[in-house]
């Protein structure tokens, strides 16, 4: 099988590739937006281009059976939604084109009876442009992934370990469903080999539902061995908590704000079919975590790729 890899720089864009690469035998090309930058980690074909530009990118797509779209558009500016649909629909005419008959989409969790952030309303109206194509679209919708390079995981890890004392918003109550890069990909391969998967969408998570102060509080307990104290206060729009993020950490509050944006909807698994049609164990929260700091190397130079245009970002 011929298998394209967008977003293939990016945080699960990387660790989805070394594993086609080292669990399966199908072919895989990758899409970059500067092929000089990129070291394949193996037998890959690389072509670069930007699902921004017509003209550029279509190449990748040549004789695709299956293309992993892994493209978000994450940050602060007022048009990142407009580029995520843009770049969508550029995508979806390219494969129409191209003759694939499969789409793999990674969107966000959160139900739609609720009022969505901007950041988790722009992936569902991505999951539609794709879909709009002859190629069959499956979605995974995850929460929070933890993981080595992860900007929603550095978030909370730097937050948890830098201050003793942390005054918050009112979301750190709500709840989430976070979910192991891990087992993301694991995900991401079962549905490519499974047919009956084309066409569908899915909510995958670990087996542990954690409000936001849960994980704070596990994470600084597992990194430094003791737990700050989170003082919730209702008065911290996202955006002054965008800005309070920048101070704490080293996320920019370009990359801070739609996440925090994110935070206010409730993200858990309502929908746990993929889990009994596949073989993926959970990997618990707290194994996550420690495998994650036990990794970090480089994830400052990969943050800072997210937040350009067009980069995938989790």
């Amino acid at each position: 099988m011929n298998v394209l890899v967008t977003g293939a720089t990016g945080f699960v864009g990387r660790q989805l590739v070394d594993a086609m690469l080292t669990e399966t035998d199908h072919d895989v090309t990758v899409l970059v937006r500067d092929a000089t930058a990129y070291e394949p980690p193996g037998d890959v074909t690389v072509v670069e281009g930007n699902v921004l530009e017509p003209g550029g990118f279509e190449a990748s797509l040549e004789q695709i059976d299956v293309a992993y779209y892994l493209i978000h558009a994450m940050d602060a500016r007022g048009d990142f939604a407009e580029r995520d649909r843009r770049g969508a629909r550029n995508f979806a005419l390219a494969a129409n084109a191209a003759g694939v008959e499969r789409i793999i989409y990674l969107s966000g969790l959160g139900s739609d009876a609720d009022k969505l952030s901007s950041h988790l309303a722009s992936r569902r109206e991505v999951e539609s442009i794709l879909a709009t194509g002859d190629a069959e679209v499956t979605v995974l919708r995850a929460a929070v992934i933890i993981g080595d390079g992860s900007a929603s995981f550095r978030m909370i890890r730097q937050l948890a370990t830098r201050l003793p004392v942390m005054v918050t918003p009112q979301w750190i109550r709500t709840p989430c469903q976070p979910i192991a890069i891990d087992d993301v990909v694991a995900y991401c391969l079962a549905v490519l080999e499974r047919p009956e998967t084309a066409g569908e969408t899915y909510e995958i998570g670990g087996p542990d539902r954690l409000t936001y102060r849960e994980m704070l509080l596990k994470t600084a307990e597992i990194i430094t061995g003791r737990r700050p104290l989170i003082i919730p206060v209702p008065i911290l729009s996202p955006r002054l908590s965008a800005y309070w993020v920048g101070l704490v950490t080293d996320v920019p509050k370009e990359l801070a704000y739609p996440l925090i944006g994110g935070v206010r909807n409730p993200v858990i698994v309502t929908d746990d079919r993929l889990a009994q049609l596949v073989d993926v164990e959970p990997t618990p929260f707290e194994v996550a975590v420690r495998r994650a700091v036990s990794t970090e190397v480089g994830t400052d130079e990969r943050l800072e790729a997210v937040t350009r245009p067009g980069r995938d970002a989790e």
